[in-house]
């Protein structure tokens, strides 16, 4: 009997490989039926995939691939040079990229790169700027049979074809998505014959599909239940989105850093989590997660301390109280309305109202964060596992990204330049390492926290972990 590996999951769906996604359901099948030049591995460090190895130059410039060589889509058509090049230039034009409304995400770092085919198994990328991240961008730069997506268009989604560890079946719209493993697939696989990733909205079926066998991994159960049922078998996991408060620094009270860290330190973080998540999170200590490349464990994160945030908020002439008005949506986080109000509750205490003003779609609040037409503050999160691209889109000034929303810290931007020019790990990582040291003490945000991936698993499933980013990758999944 073929095994298949069952995934009851919230959302299902065909994405356009090339847009920009943090959604875990959609990236997890992506990660199974395509593959970028480098990889992610169950630790979050690169390793190789189509490309067996790179180069990069000592002023990070220009990147030289070095691809696999007799790689083929799931189509039997090569994976070669130009296969690579096809799909790095669409991924890079202005229409690609797209994320809850903000376009040409990719574009930003891309545009204006140049790439030479040096022959069938080897290219190479000069960019306009040096970019010592570039692995970042391409971990999602999924490389496509050139001549089927040209062929297909918009259709090519519903019937896509990668070179990854499963090929596409079918699809059955609000049922599931079938696929069979790649039995060409040049790394060594789990002893899975097929994936059948299903649609399961509701979370307490999700758990019973685990419980009765018709699952083996259920990605999402609610918090309560994965907590207390000792029926249930899950693993945790930290995961690396960080949930924050993004200020308007640009307009109205908090363009003051001392009211900006008078928040942070007004948040009794652990309380928050108790409230809102049920004690399924973590206190976020800086701009981003554990995980993140350039974090700090030795920088001592902002305490609750009430008394200096009114006494900062006295000096800064808000002795007698401070009113503010906090944008929120009602989902994504699903949290957020009830975030919204412990927030407004515990800001109370130190004489700082908090009027919440709710947006239901979604779509229109990242619009209104991406416009900057904010009120004092909004409820958000920062997705990417890119230090690189959390400083780029969301702190850099001179960028001005979809998400910053006018902070400006000269020395951190100086910092992130020779980040981007510094191809040594080391030394780079050292560097992000300054900028989690100043943007303690001069934060951009107010941090809350990362929530606590609880993953409902099938008992033979015990020794495999979540990964940090929260994406389900076959490849690693025993």
């Amino acid at each position: 009997m073929n095994k298949i590996l069952t995934i009851a999951q919230s959302k299902l769906w065909m994405e356009e490989p090339h847009n920009c996604t943090d959604g875990k359901d959609v990236l997890t099948i992506f990660t199974s039926l395509f593959d970028p030049l480098a990889a992610y591995d169950p630790k979050m460090r690169y390793v190789p995939a189509l490309a067996e190895s790179w180069i990069v130059s000592e002023d990070a410039r220009t990147w030289t691939f070095k691809l696999r060589p007799d790689v083929k889509f799931h189509n039997g058509q090569s994976v070669d040079a130009e296969a690579v090049v096809f799909s790095l230039k669409r991924m890079a034009r202005p229409d690609m990229g797209v994320t809850l409304g903000a376009p040409g995400v990719y574009n930003q770092y891309l545009v204006g790169m140049e790439v030479e085919i040096l022959n069938r198994q080897m290219l190479r990328l000069t960019l306009s700027e040096p970019m010592a991240d570039l692995l970042d961008i391409l971990v999602t730069g999924y490389i496509l049979p050139p001549d089927t997506v040209e062929r297909l268009g918009d259709g090519f989604k519903a019937g896509p074809i990668g070179s990854g560890p499963f090929e596409f079946v079918g699809y059955e719209k609000g049922v599931r998505i079938r696929a069979r493993k790649n039995s060409n697939y040049f790394q060594a696989l789990p002893d899975y014959e097929a994936i059948e990733w299903l649609l399961v909205p509701d979370p307490n079926e999700r758990l019973s599909m685990i419980k009765d066998g018709r699952a083996h991994i259920a990605a999402g159960p609610p918090y309560r239940a994965s907590l207390e049922d000792n029926d249930l078998n899950y693993v945790r996991s930290r995961g690396s989105t960080v949930f924050i408060i993004i200020y308007n620094a640009k307009n109205g009270p908090l363009k003051d850093p001392r009211i900006r860290l008078a928040l942070n330190l007004g948040v009794d973080r652990k309380a928050l989590i108790n409230r809102v998540l049920k004690g399924a999170g973590y206190p976020l200590s800086g701009f981003v997660s554990p995980v993140h490349f350039g974090f700090d464990p030795g920088q001592t994160p902002i305490r609750f301390d009430p008394n200096r945030a009114r006494a900062l908020l006295k000096e800064s002439g808000y002795s007698e109280g401070l009113s503010l008005t906090l944008d929120s949506p009602t989902s994504l986080p699903n949290e957020a309305v009830r975030l919204s109000q412990a927030l407004a509750d515990q800001l109370k205490r130190i004489g700082v109202e908090i009027n919440i003003v709710y947006t239901e779609d979604r779509e229109l609040y990242a619009n209104k964060v991406r416009r900057k037409d904010i009120h004092d503050m909004c409820i958000f999160d920062s997705s990417p596992l890119s230090t690189f691209r959390v400083l780029k889109e969301k702190v850099d000034a001179r960028f001005e990204g979809s998400w910053w929303q006018g902070y400006h810290n000269e020395a951190v931007e100086k910092l992130l330049d020779a980040a981007q020019a510094t191809a040594d790990n080391r030394r780079r990582e050292a560097i992000y390492k300054q900028c989690f040291r100043l943007l303690s003490e001069d934060p951009p945000w107010l941090y809350l926290y990362n929530a606590m991936n609880i993953t409902g698993i099938a008992p033979h499933l015990s020794a495999w972990q979540m990964p940090a980013h929260g994406v389900i990758d076959p490849r690693y999944v025993p």
